[in-house]
């Protein structure tokens, strides 16, 4: 009885090892390609903006002075007052950021920053990382600031002079926030944005 008990540790053990084994070589290899990137490129990188806006940087801006902002480098794709190009007439839900209020609960929703999103800081630390799409990550913290004001005030959600900058924008109450309800799973972080309903 002892050694059937030996020897199935012996074989599990074995298995383990075996199984084990090429998942440790595959990661040995290096193949000289890429290098470490610097502290100055992590730190760039690291641009998540939480709802309280924790990491907004400093600068301003409103909604006048990001019509002209917007014209240049934006409304190419989503068009001149942000409801899609003229040229783009079936154009995606990603690329209509202005409408869509009370269409939620209907079989066509139009997920738009005024009738979707919960926070106004993810909308700035989307555009910040991400926008325009031919240059991402190329606007000041300043013009940010004016775009998202633009993309709010076109939205009905603030006004055309209304400020926007660390300490405004996490204040700004989105139409959809209660329509958010925190991830119950245990295993996520309760500072994380919560989820559609």
């Amino acid at each position: 009885m002892l050694a059937r008990r030996v020897l199935a540790v012996v074989g599990v053990a074995a298995l383990v090892a075996a199984i084990a084994a090429p998942a440790s070589r595959a990661q040995l290899p290096t193949y000289r390609l890429g290098r470490t990137p610097t502290a100055e490129e992590i730190k760039a990188w690291d641009v998540t903006i939480p709802p309280d806006g924790k990491g907004l940087p400093p600068g301003s801006g409103t909604a006048t002075q990001g019509e002209s902002i917007y014209a240049a480098r934006c409304a190419s794709c989503h068009g001149e007052r942000g409801q899609s190009p003229k040229y783009d007439p079936a154009a995606t839900k990603r690329t209509i950021l202005v409408g869509g209020r009370g269409t939620l609960n209907t079989d066509k929703p139009v997920l738009t920053v005024g009738s979707f999103w919960p926070y106004a800081t993810t909308l700035w630390g989307y555009i910040n990382r991400a926008q325009p799409v031919d240059e991402p990550g190329s606007l000041t913290p300043d013009q940010v600031y004016a775009v998202t004001a633009y993309l709010l005030h076109l939205n009905g959600i603030i006004g055309e002079h209304d400020v926007m900058d660390a300490r405004t924008l996490p204040a700004v109450k989105m139409p959809n926030r209660e329509g958010f309800v925190p991830d119950p799973r245990p295993d996520v972080r309760k500072s994380q944005a919560p989820r559609a309903r």
